[in-house]
């Protein structure tokens, strides 16, 4: 059953799930790639560990997620590659291959949902399911020119699934198109009441993404004359504040992890890639004192957001990445300061629990490049109807 395009680990083409009962409906005629942490009734998960997939069973029961898209009427085709137990954004899988950059082969494709994002990139599916912990459908969204969202945490079941870290876990999806991405949005989101209007807008200035920052000016005057909000402000974002928001996202995720995943670790020996057993031998060292303390730089972050930009009926604009995806060939230590600086973005709706979508509206580097909106916990469906109206705009080209 294992597929040799390394997106693709498992095959499923033709294959009936037994406990789904496919219909006609909403989804019909689009088709679909799991990321192989959702467990399927009859397939295996490997969750992109060979030892992980030797020592567990085939599972007896399908998520929810993917039983409701496949009862809409989305067709499973595959069920893609991840990076090993999802912790990592590189995309880089030493067991399984590392799938292309949809748009430069010699960059990463970005993680851990990367088989997700490269058959959806690739027009193998049309729905890339994911999940996204750290940032894991956001950035190979940004550096696949693709359609990716992160949803409010908690909104989305991630029963029957591998998960990495409970508090940050949510499930998401990757599309080529807004229209796919809100279609799937109709299934699997709960029925929200509008929380807002989001009729005001933030654009954060992270300090040192100069790529970012030489695009604000242009990208506030396309914001005005899109004619979605009645006020814009520009607003920085310290180095410090999302050094420590990444620096507290970092610990108590890894807190997590090894509860989630000590006990096998240490019975199976699992043999992982250098940098992923790099950070889990780390997770292993993670004091309750050094957890607590990260618990409470986490509240002094979110006192700080709170007041400067996660408000209420406001959108939040920020870039999802620092730039193009980094080039397979970056030194390790230069991955390292890149991760640091990645995760300082991609840490903001992670310890917020907010909604945050990437559009494929940048470029640079002759790459894409994504443009992140966010707004507060619960405002999913508000989010998904502004992104329409920007759609409906020139900013959707303006930057390409």
């Amino acid at each position: 059953m294992t597929q040799n395009l390394p997106e693709i680990l498992f095959d499923c083409q033709g294959i009936t799930v037994p406990d789904c009962v496919p219909a006609a409906g909403a989804l019909s005629g689009l088709r679909l790639g799991v990321k192989d942490l959702f467990h399927i009734a009859g397939l295996p998960t490997s969750a992109g560990n060979p030892d992980w997939l030797a020592t567990h069973p085939i599972p007896k029961a399908t998520s929810p997620v993917v039983k409701a898209l496949i009862e809409a009427g989305a067709q499973l085709r595959a069920k893609t590659l991840t990076d090993e137990i999802a912790y990592s954004l590189n995309g880089v899988n030493v067991h399984y291959g590392t799938p292309a950059n949809a748009l430069d082969a010699r960059r990463v494709p970005g993680g851990s949902s990367s088989g997700s994002a490269i058959t959806t990139a690739n027009s193998a599916v049309d729905i890339g399911l994911g999940t996204d912990t750290g940032g894991s459908v956001r950035v190979p969204a940004s550096y696949n020119g693709l359609y990716g969202i992160r949803p409010s945490h908690g909104v989305i079941s991630v029963e029957h699934l591998v998960g990495l870290s409970p508090r940050f876990d949510t499930v998401g999806w990757l599309t080529r198109d807004f229209d796919t991405l809100a279609r799937v949005a109709d299934v699997l989101l709960p029925k929200q009441s509008t929380i807002s209007t989001l009729s005001n807008c933030v654009v954060l200035l992270p300090e040192n993404l100069t790529a970012w920052l030489e695009l604000v000016p242009a990208l506030t005057t396309e914001l005005k004359a899109a004619n979605v909000f009645e006020r814009i402000d520009v607003k920085p974002l310290p180095t410090e504040i999302t050094a420590k928001a990444s620096a507290a996202f970092r610990v108590l995720q890894g807190f997590e992890i090894w509860r989630e995943h000590g006990e096998w670790i240490e019975t199976y020996q699992p043999e992982f890639a250098p940098d992923i057993t790099e950070r889990l031998l780390w997770c292993q060292t993670i004091t309750i004192e050094q957890k607590e303390a990260a618990e409470q730089q986490a509240l002094a972050f979110l006192e700080y957001a709170q007041q400067e930009f996660l408000l209420d009926n406001t959108c939040v604009i920020l870039p999802t990445a620092p730039g193009a995806a980094p080039l397979l060939d970056t030194p390790a230590e230069v991955m390292n300061e890149y991760r640091n600086q990645l995760m300082g973005l991609t840490a903001i709706a992670g310890l917020s629990k907010s909604v945050q979508v990437s559009l494929p509206y940048l470029q640079s580097d002759n790459c894409a490049w994504g443009l992140s909106v966010m707004t507060k916990q619960g405002g999913d469906r508000d989010l998904l109807a502004l992104i329409k109206h920007l759609e409906a705009s020139s900013l959707t080209s303006a930057f390409k």
